[in-house]
């Protein structure tokens, strides 16, 4: 027997833009919006299933299907009210977040000047 799961994502299988999805679902949308936030909107809506998974695999197809609507609409809003560098979804933003260090502090590890003089 298929699960829900199962037969949801090979529907969404050949999708490849976030416009796609969101079409597909019946979710209104800024291009705008989708434009610049295209990959972090899909990751974070990968997230969010993947929180979910052992729940989405007992629900029936129909189920399924809006919860995973319920879930990009979710992702979707996310960066309606926010950004890419505040929602940290990619690792690079989660390291953006590292160690500080201030130019005098720089400066102040850097050799001397006059020697090369």
């Amino acid at each position: 027997m298929t699960s829900g799961t199962t037969t949801m994502e090979n529907h969404l299988a050949g999708f490849s833009a976030a416009e796609e999805f969101l079409e597909f679902f019946g979710i209104g949308y800024e291009q705008t919006v989708v434009h610049v936030n295209r990959l972090h909107i899909l990751k974070r809506w990968h997230q969010y299933i993947e929180r979910e998974r052992p729940q989405l695999e007992a629900l029936p197809e129909d189920s399924v299907r809006d919860r995973y609507r319920s879930l990009l609409q979710r992702a979707y809003d996310d960066f309606v009210a926010s950004d890419a560098a505040t929602e940290k979804v990619f690792k690079v933003f989660q390291d953006a977040e590292g160690p500080r260090f201030s130019f005098a502090k720089l400066s102040a590890t850097l050799p001397s000047r006059t020697k090369f003089l």
